[in-house]
């Protein structure tokens, strides 16, 4: 069964099929808005995902949608966009056709393929039950369930039994992510629950990042690691380079032989591209990534365009790394050579990645930021913070996205209370103690009112 676009002389004008509603995709279709062809996005989640904030999704200062845009809300205005709400498990490239989950299969003249990455475990897929990443909105509200869940199950073992398991918190990973994570369990430990219990102290929780290279935020430039090992330090965050994870078991984690226990372990380490890239049945590099032409095209595959994440692009001898900025660009630019295509006009410049820097925060008030355009620069501190809340403000699809964002964020900031510390599903940790279905009599400790008068 083919689906196709409904309307008058549809069949008459180019089809072009975009998968995944992501930044690349969703470029890619607004970049062929109210042209001469017909646009069908398909994506397996009915929403557009602002990825660069689902940390703070994770550590409960957003909610999920202040993040996430209807795609159909997104491209509601442009009467030759539709989108399809099904997944794509395969290619006939043959008779150019998408397969799509429900079994049904979509023409196509022109292919966009913008489907992303996801985690790797490095062969060690098990691990991901013990130490989830952080891609998805699931992802992110598993991650605040754990992290929320450690604060409350110790705060019961210490009414109970008076002690509880050392909140230690163990990173697997010093990228970008890795870091905005440790940051941000710092924060909520020692800013935004310190009033909130009775019987244990947040700020003693212990957040550790373990990079198995020599130093965090390596793709960074040496000074701007620097900085932001100094304002890591400065939340109290250690980090251990050169630490190689050997194992995860519920409740620790293992370097060598060396344990480190962990109430709530998250990975950040590795990631690989969308199985997509495979099923094309062309050349890929060994994270999965579609090698591709000037063009953005697989080998002879001219009307095939990978964008973002999963596409391998090397620009002046390094490969374009794998975040927003790119893949934006990307989708963009499969867009202006499509339209060259249906017109004729075959003399397209093949892409060329425009830098305007990177940036990552890290915590209340620090970030670092390597800034290449409109000037050059690195910054960090509460220069670069605020560099980065406008940047991403800016980049939010749909004004209640940025107002409810800009909202939490200075709520947040001046009043030192989150927003969003809801726990949902299981209130079991891995490694926490014996699940049992009965709790008992609490023998409660009296409060001692010195301590509670200088917790405020």
């Amino acid at each position: 069964m083919a689906t196709g676009v409904s309307g008058s002389g549809a069949a008459l004008r180019p089809r072009v099929v975009v998968v995944g509603g992501g930044f690349g995709g969703l470029h890619a279709a607004i970049g062929l808005a109210n042209q001469a062809v017909d646009v069908t996005i398909v994506d397996r989640r009915n929403y557009h995902l602002f990825q660069p904030l689902l940390y703070q999704v994770a550590l409960a200062v957003l909610s999920p949608g202040d993040i996430g845009q209807p795609i159909r809300s997104v491209v509601r205005q442009y009467r030759n966009v539709q989108v399809l709400m099904d997944e794509v498990v395969g290619f006939d490239l043959a008779a150019n056709q998408t397969l799509l989950k429900s079994g049904s299969r979509l023409e196509f003249d022109y292919l966009v393929i913008a489907t992303g990455s996801t985690h790797s475990y490095f062969g060690k897929d098990e691990w991901a039950a013990l130490a989830p990443g952080l891609k998805t909105l699931e992802d992110a509200v598993e991650i605040r369930r754990r992290v929320l869940l450690a604060f409350e199950l110790a705060e019961r073992e210490m009414m109970e039994n008076g002690t509880h398991p050392a909140l230690n918190f163990v990173i697997i990973g010093g990228g970008p992510t890795g870091v905005e994570l440790a940051g941000a369990i710092s924060d909520i430990a020692r800013l935004y629950m310190t009033k909130d219990f009775r019987h244990i102290d947040p700020s003693s929780a212990q957040v550790m990042i373990l990079e198995g290279s020599p130093h965090v935020l390596g793709v960074y430039p040496p000074d701007l690691q620097v900085k932001a090992v100094e304002q890591l330090t400065k939340l109290g965050v250690k980090i251990r380079t050169g630490a190689h994870v050997t194992d995860i078991q519920p409740g620790f984690v293992k370097v060598g032989d060396e344990r480190i226990d962990s109430v709530c372990t998250l990975w950040a380490a590795g990631v690989q591209a969308s199985p997509l890239g495979k099923m094309l049945g062309v050349e890929t590099d060994k994270r999965g990534c579609v090698l591709v032409d000037q063009f953005l095209s697989p080998k002879g595959l001219p009307h095939v365009f990978i964008c973002g994440d999963l596409a391998h692009v090397e620009q002046d001898g390094k490969q374009v790394p794998g975040v927003a900025q790119p893949a934006m660009q990307m989708g963009d630019y499969a867009a202006r050579r499509i339209l060259d295509l249906v017109r004729g006009r075959n003399g397209s410049k093949g892409f060329r990645y425009f830098d305007k820097g990177d940036m990552a925060t890290i915590g209340r008030a620090a970030a670092v930021a390597k800034i290449e355009w409109p000037f050059k620069g690195h910054w960090s501190g509460l220069a670069a913070w605020v560099v980065w809340l406008v940047v991403h403000i800016f980049f939010l699809i749909g004004f209640r996205n940025r107002f409810a964002v800009f909202r939490q964020w200075a709520w947040t900031y001046l009043t030192y209370q989150d927003g969003v510390r809801l726990i949902t599903g299981s209130q079991v940790l891995p490694g926490w103690g014996v699940e049992t279905t009965h709790v008992g009599e609490l023998t409660t400790k009296p409060l001692d009112p010195e301590q509670v008068h200088a917790k405020g």
